[in-house]
């Protein structure tokens, strides 16, 4: 069994009119149950004049509203624990898992058994597809508090690893695990395997030589899917990078990379993907950028269709080299985090894209947006390394010409850090980000 390339060969590989053939049933299927058992479904289908029958194609889909955070909170709670979005009674939900509450209320996601058994066999899929194999010991250093990614690892053990639940165990604690225990497989956030990396090397312990990891799975944050920020990571551990993407909105990881590196592949069997523009909410074609929706195709706890994501990127359905036929999305960032200076969209990621290519310095980073005579500006913080020598505005000038060149505007200030400086290594995801416009 370990020698097979794919965890489900006919599924992953489906020629795409099948894999579409599939997904409309799926999709007749839950938006005739929303809308008969989800009180807001009902409600919003009426006034919108739509009945379920009404989806006959995947482009039917666009003849149903959107909704987002906002609705979630709005109906979280009403008419019952669960609130309007829920499905099904309480006694057939066996879990439930939180957001962040990073933009808001923390909205709840629930799970009936079926969600649930379904959910972990996607995770045993990209746990297979990065190369993780029954004879690999896996630390799963994630949140378990209420976190969608925290059962992830369940699915690691369906597929025969052998899992050390880590949690977020202090740094010092987690490298005796990695030194004691030599797993070789780690999954945790991009800020915290650098972090992870430069502290083991401040203890004496080099991450190539000491320790048996071999592959890091990151999620939470973009570092992942950014070439210098993965390659970075790469070079201190000495393994390989796969970034992984979910929502706590829909289960733990709904996509992620396989050895191509080319996006991430996105679970189409579970969800049905459109990239909208983000003025007028027009469906885009494949490969143009705009606001990723996913309508959840088999979730019957709590259907969520034509869910605006808030993230902006990109979905590839042309083959991919590894020979799975599901699309691979692109991330470019969060709606929210983006910024507009002198026209120019600018993404945090485009940012950190550049400061991590960049020698001399460590790849921290901090920005500042702000308003001055009436006009978007950013400023960026960095840190110089410990033996690095050039005078600071050496350093000021080279990052605010690569700035430049990259995202086709300069910040209006680069302050230059000693290393450690910034304070802004986390253990989790790190807060690279500081609006202070009104």
């Amino acid at each position: 069994m370990s020698e097979k390339k794919y965890w489900d060969e006919a599924l992953e590989t489906l020629p795409r009119a099948e894999l579409e053939k599939r997904q409309l049933k799926d999709l007749k299927v839950i938006v005739q149950f929303a809308y008969e058992n989800a009180p807001y479904y009902k409600r919003s289908f009426d006034e919108a004049g739509v009945k379920p029958e009404d989806i006959q194609t995947l482009a039917d889909i666009q003849k149903l509203p959107f909704i987002d955070k906002t609705t979630q909170r709005d109906t979280q709670g009403v008419g019952s624990f669960l609130g309007e979005l829920c499905a099904v009674p309480e006694e057939e939900v066996i879990f439930i898992s939180t957001s962040s509450g990073s933009t808001g209320v923390p909205t709840m996601s629930p799970f009936t058994k079926k969600d649930f058994d379904e959910f972990q066999d996607a995770e045993s899929r990209w746990f297979w597809q990065i190369g993780m194999r029954p004879k690999d010991r896996y630390v799963h250093a994630l949140n378990f508090s209420l976190y969608v990614g925290g059962p992830d690892v369940i699915g690691a053990q369906n597929l025969g690893a052998l899992c050390i639940w880590g949690g977020t165990l202090p740094s010092e604690r987690l490298l005796y695990v990695l030194k004691t225990y030599q797993p070789t497989i780690i999954w945790t956030s991009p800020s915290y395997a650098w972090h992870l990396g430069e502290t083991a090397m401040k203890n004496g312990i080099d991450p190539k030589k000491d320790l048996a990891i071999k592959k890091i799975i990151v999620a939470g944050e973009l570092g992942g899917s950014i070439d210098s920020t993965r390659k970075a990571i790469e070079d201190l551990w000495g393994a390989e990078v796969f970034d992984f993407y979910g929502l706590s909105d829909i289960f733990g990881a709904c996509a992620a990379m396989c050895e191509a590196k080319d996006g991430l592949h996105i679970a189409e069997d579970h969800i049905l993907v459109e990239t909208i523009d983000l003025k007028t909410g027009e469906i885009l074609p494949p490969g143009e950028v705009g606001e990723l929706v996913y309508t959840t195709l088999r979730k019957h706890a709590r259907p969520l269709l034509r869910f605006r994501t808030g993230d902006i990127g990109w979905i590839d359905n042309t083959p991919c080299s590894c020979g799975r036929t599901h699309g691979r999305i692109h991330i470019n960032g969060r709606k929210d985090d983006m910024f507009i200076v002198s026209a120019v969209n600018v993404f945090p990621s485009d940012i950190e894209a550049v400061i991590r290519d960049i020698k001399g310095i460590t790849g921290e980073y901090l920005v500042r947006i702000f308003e001055k005579d009436y006009t978007c500006k950013y400023s960026v913080e960095i840190e110089r390394n410990a033996d690095n020598a050039e005078p600071d505005e050496r350093i000021e000038a080279l990052v605010s010409d690569a700035l430049k060149a990259r995202i086709g505007v300069k910040p209006s200030d680069v302050k230059v850090h000693p290393d450690g400086g910034l304070n802004t290594r986390s253990e989790h995801k790190s807060k690279r980000i500081i609006d202070e416009r009104n």
